[in-house]
């Protein structure tokens, strides 16, 4: 049989039927002329590598959560324009497709699944070791959305997904699965399929690689500390400033108008005030030349390696082999988030997920509830390193999934522990997007805590004394699954002053993952159970223990 036979224009009206939707019309039919025709895209100029701002106190909710619509997932030519370029993948695609959403008979449609699967997932590994080369067109949107075929969901739907907005003009750490091959792809961040390396078997540009993460590694933890020194001293000196404009406004004297009159209390306070905030700055600029004389001694050494590797070959341009590897990890991560007993099918179908933009897992949504989930608890995203607390947002990756999970992949990069991003997924459909983000924060704060106390974590620390509450229960099952699941109740009920956590748990995450201070305060005055904790603050401050 003819390719043109197999690929000949619209969708069966009859698999229009079986999912409820009205019979594409001429101009939704897509077109299979030219098919495998291997039609190149315009290679794309990389981008640039901006720092990391991990100076930011702050979420800032974006002004906008849509755009105008995208035409794009209505456009008639929108999956021949995916399956364009692949070769036989395409016919198996879609011919894989046709019979799935033909079959009746659930074994049938069990068999055509699978193989749907599996060839679906093979084409995302194959777009993914093109990014460099697509635009922001179908096959870019297929990472990004798994929207295969636009005539399996519906007209709202498409209308939903055209208004997400496409660019990120957040400066928030958060991609959706295109923009982190495109990361991915310009060394921009490090890929997450990084295998461990066993320290015998070490080539001699592995081990120059190595070298080079570490020196990475130490800029960015002087450059990061000298951010936040930086934001430091531009607040002290804010706070001069306008202590010395108030010292300088003076009344006449009374019974002399040629004199003027002396300080007030208030400025007497204010200029014993300036003494106080002086000394810090100085104290703050000998801390600064410090890390400035560090980060030039950590910059020429990562200059000097980064050479070395170059002139090696240590590093160059990632394989697209490598992005393909990428593509299987993201696969592992739509996994976990989707779990056992989860819909593990990757395309889009408009049975699956909502047209309503507030369930989607999209960025600007994402920004806002890390905001909420932040506000309660704090010290969610910061890092203590050489006695200088960061704020750190993890990368956080969009998958296009039916999870309702988020999961943490890692807590930090290996060679970085002090101020590197970790990596969060969170799925784009779930069935409740804030449980799932709330399991991704909770599995962040678990591992990083766990890393933290290293050897000691069943003794140490936040996760030493969740364990030893676990193990004194006798309960059964993953204790990281189960701290998960009490800190969402921490967050969503015990924040808003409803008791659903064992005593235990609640002290422990009182004094171990405390509520901001103004919180606590009101919560005190709503039962006697956190009024006794307020207590034990009091007295712990008061014995120096806390």
């Amino acid at each position: 049989m003819a390719v043109d036979d197999i690929f000949s224009g619209d969708i069966d009206p009859e698999i229009a039927s079986l999912l409820g939707l009205d019979e594409p019309s001429a101009h939704d039919a897509p077109d299979y002329e030219n098919l495998f025709n291997e039609g190149g895209e315009t290679a794309q100029e990389p981008q640039e590598n901006p720092l990391d701002d991990i100076s930011k106190e702050v979420f800032y909710i974006p002004e906008k959560e849509k755009q105008e619509p995208n035409p794009l997932f209505s456009n008639a030519n929108y999956y021949k324009s995916i399956l364009n370029g692949v070769g036989e993948l395409a016919h198996n695609i879609h011919e894989n497709m046709s019979q799935f959403l033909k079959a009746t008979d659930p074994q049938d449609k069990l068999k055509f699944r699978t193989r749907l699967i599996s060839q679906y997932w093979e084409l995302y590994g194959l777009l993914s070791s093109q990014i460099r080369k697509l635009q922001h067109e179908p096959k870019r949107m297929l990472l990004r959305f798994g929207l295969l075929l636009p005539n399996i969901v519906s007209a709202d739907q498409r209308a939903m997904l055209g208004s997400i907005i496409e660019d990120n003009d957040t400066g928030e750490p958060i991609y959706y699965v295109d923009e982190w091959m495109e990361r991915v792809a310009s060394g921009m961040v490090s890929p997450l399929a990084t295998d461990d390396l066993k320290p015998t078997k070490r080539s001699g540009d592995q081990k120059i690689k190595m070298q080079l993460d570490k020196a990475k590694g130490s800029r960015e933890a002087h450059l990061s500390t000298l951010l936040s020194l930086q934001n430091k001293r531009r607040s002290l000196e804010s706070q001069l400033s306008t202590r010395v404009n108030e010292l300088g406004k003076h009344t006449r004297n009374s019974i002399f108008s040629e004199l003027e009159s002396l300080y007030t209390e208030g400025q007497n306070q204010s200029l014993s005030a300036s003494l106080n905030t002086i000394r810090e700055l100085l104290s703050l600029h000998k801390d600064m030349s410090l890390h400035y004389n560090q980060l030039n001694s950590a910059d020429q050494d990562f200059r000097r390696l980064e050479k070395k590797a170059k002139d090696s070959g240590a590093i160059s341009d990632v394989d697209p082999s490598e992005l393909e590897k990428e593509a299987s990890s993201i696969r592992q991560m739509a996994k976990l988030c989707v779990g056992r007993q989860g819909n593990h099918f990757p395309i889009l179908m408009n049975q699956f997920f909502t047209s309503r933009l507030q369930s989607i897992g999209t960025r600007e949504n994402v920004i806002r509830l890390l905001y909420d989930i932040e506000a309660l608890d704090p010290g969610l995203f910061r890092r203590t390193f050489r006695q200088k607390t960061n704020r750190i947002i993890p990368h956080i990756i969009l998958i296009p999934c039916y999870g309702d999970y988020g999961i943490c992949w890692e807590p930090f990069e290996r060679y970085n522990r002090a101020t590197s991003r970790g990596r969060i997924a969170i799925p784009l459909f779930p069935k409740d997007l804030k449980t799932a983000v709330l399991y991704a924060v909770a599995d962040l704060r678990w591992q990083v805590a766990k890393e933290k106390a290293q050897h000691y974590w069943m003794e140490e620390g936040l996760t030493g004394h969740y364990y030893q509450y676990f193990s004194d229960r006798k309960m059964r099952g993953d204790v990281r699954i189960k701290f998960i699941e009490d800190y969402i109740l921490w967050i969503t009920k015990e924040g808003e002053g409803v008791q659903k956590l064992d005593k235990e748990v609640r002290g422990i995450f009182w004094r171990d993952m405390p509520f901001p201070q103004e919180l606590k305060e009101n919560l005190r005055k709503r039962g006697f159970v956190y009024n006794e904790l307020y207590k034990k603050d009091v007295n712990r401050a008061a014995s120096d223990g806390y």
